[in-house]
């Protein structure tokens, strides 16, 4: 064990010796630093400010681009990078320029996704004439190959290295400390070509098939390869999907063939909703808010007096609502999540206007104490995505005695097949 260790120890140190370097801007540091720390050979990712003419701090960079933008100063913001220490016997620098290519858009000019300033710039920042050769060589490479997929010209800055400053330590590991931060996208799904590419790298996802898809309304789930908020929201919401709007996952960074986004897409998972093929709106990230989530969808699929309904406790006219004369055998559910209510062999006519029940289907519905209008009531609400319903009431006939006094507009029926 302790032969291992030394073994392990000197083999650290030797690769250590040998190591290069050099820094990368790919716009926001902390996807950054996790992406290029899963390349086989590399030793060391650390964040940073590079070639700037302002003192390399956090804030001095977000307060210099503030500046820059109301036009209140003159000089260069540093860039948000990456220093990359690798070991050469296991990983060249082609290689790792190629993970630096593919791993972010570096088309967008002084942006990356929705991150806009010329600190989130794309750079390559060398340290010798050697390495400013190599990474001018795979620009023209990696340019070649979008050309061929009908991308934009690439707008990275490669230059000599002039000054480096270490970022703060909260962002050092910053995805690792922070289990909520997002995961970045892995930019425009272009490969980078020939043998050098890393060999844990996979082939581009291709975008899904519009033909498989509603094209008058489809929510899409855009995820990344070992993303674990995309495996959580899938866990969470996904695998109990019973919403009437089709779902569908990519691992594309491209919407379906004839399809559009409104703006680029910079975190995982982003949830978007097309309507005709356009976007429409999009939830971005997944922290394990259901309710928050489900309220997003609802504003999408509700009308307006359904969300006064279903977010603001409002109340229908008696009378006006859905469903109030609906006899047939099937199952009343929550409009947004399509979980199940109440069932029809549990609904009668309690002369109130209002579509009543007296049992709901067990875990469907919470209830919350309601003392607004100068009365005590029980409000009942969705389980499954919070909306407000109604209200409930010791009034009901046998076997529960139980009124729930429901607004029918925010029912959906499904009919016994």
């Amino acid at each position: 064990m302790i032969k291992s260790i030394i073994a392990a120890g000197l083999f650290l140190m030797s690769s250590l010796a040998n190591a290069e370097t050099i820094v990368l801007g790919m716009g926001c540091f902390w996807g950054a630093e996790k992406r290029m720390a899963e390349l086989p050979g590399v030793l060391d990712v650390e964040s940073g400010y590079a070639n700037g003419d302002v003192p390399g701090t956090y804030e001095a960079v977000l307060a210099h681009e503030r500046r820059l933008k109301a036009g209140k100063a003159g000089g260069r913001n540093h860039a948000e990078v990456i220093k990359v220490t690798f070991d050469p016997k296991t990983v060249g620098l082609e290689q790792v320029l190629a993970r630096f290519w593919e791993s972010h858009d570096p088309t967008q000019g002084d942006r990356q996704g929705n991150d806009v300033g010329s600190n989130y710039r794309s750079a390559i920042y060398t340290n010798d004439d050697a390495q400013l050769a190599v990474a001018q060589r795979t620009r023209d490479t990696y340019q070649a190959a979008l050309k061929d997929a009908g991308r934009g010209a690439i707008t990275s800055e490669i230059a000599p290295l002039k000054v480096y400053f270490s970022a703060e330590d909260y962002h050092q590991d910053y995805l690792k400390k922070n289990p909520d931060g997002y995961c970045g996208l892995g930019g425009t799904g272009v490969k980078y070509p020939g043998s050098v590419q890393s060999a844990t790298a996979s082939a581009p996802a291709k975008p899904l098939d519009p033909k498989a898809l509603n094209a008058k309304r489809q929510l899409i789930v855009f995820e990344a390869e070992d993303c674990a908020y995309c495996k959580q929201f899938k866990a969470e919401v996904l695998d109990g999907w019973r919403s009437e709007v089709g779902i569908a996952r990519t691992l594309s960074v491209e919407p379906p063939a004839g399809w559009k986004l409104e703006k680029a897409l910079f975190a995982t998972p982003t949830i978007v909703l097309f309507e005709n093929g356009r976007e429409v709106s999009r939830f971005t990230g997944w922290q394990g808010d259901q309710p928050r989530f489900w309220k997003w969808l609802g504003f999408q699929l509700l009308t307006p007096e359904q969300q006064q309904i279903a977010f603001e406790q409002g109340t229908e006219r008696p009378g006006s609502g859905s469903h109030l004369d609906e006899k047939r055998p099937g199952t009343f559910v929550d409009p947004i999540t399509g979980a199940a209510l109440f069932r029809s062999d549990t609904k009668f006519d309690s002369g109130t206007g209002w579509p009543s029940f007296f049992n709901p289907l067990p875990g469907a519905l919470t209830e919350h104490t309601d003392n607004a209008h100068g009365m005590r009531r029980v409000e009942v609400r969705s389980a499954s995505s919070g909306i407000h319903l109604g209200h409930v009431f010791d009034d009901g006939p046998p076997p529960t005695g139980k009124r729930y006094c429901i607004n029918g507009n925010v029912l959906k029926f499904v009919p016994d097949h």
